[in-house]
């Protein structure tokens, strides 16, 4: 059973940093994009930033451009999200997502 495991979220003043992780199991994933998203309270789930297996190719919304990093370790199965200078409005939930797997998400709220 293949599973996606976030982890990372949490509470953080407007400026700091997170690192978020998402570990895949029951799987090998090693050749496929892999993707965060999130969503916040009353909008639409949205993409945050993308990956390809090799690395080599990135792709960030414009929203976190500069700011987040996405990175992978594919002998570890596992991706992840540095965010730094967050702001209020990266408050969301963060899902993992690769193929047609989703992970249960994980809060990350930013204060003023």
């Amino acid at each position: 059973q293949v599973q996606l495991v976030e982890s990372g979220g949490g509470l953080v003043q407007a400026g700091g940093s997170l690192r978020l992780s998402c570990t895949a199991s029951g799987g090998t994933f090693n050749r496929y994009t892999m993707n965060w998203f999130r969503q916040a309270p009353g909008k639409e789930r949205e993409f945050v930033a993308g990956i390809g297996w090799s690395s080599g190719n990135t792709v960030y919304a414009d929203s976190v451009k500069g700011r987040f990093t996405i990175s992978r370790d594919n002998a570890k199965n596992t991706m992840y999200l540095q965010m730094n200078s967050l702001k209020p409005e990266d408050t969301a939930v963060y899902y993992c997502h690769t193929a047609t797997y989703w992970g249960q998400g994980t809060q990350v709220t930013v204060s003023s």
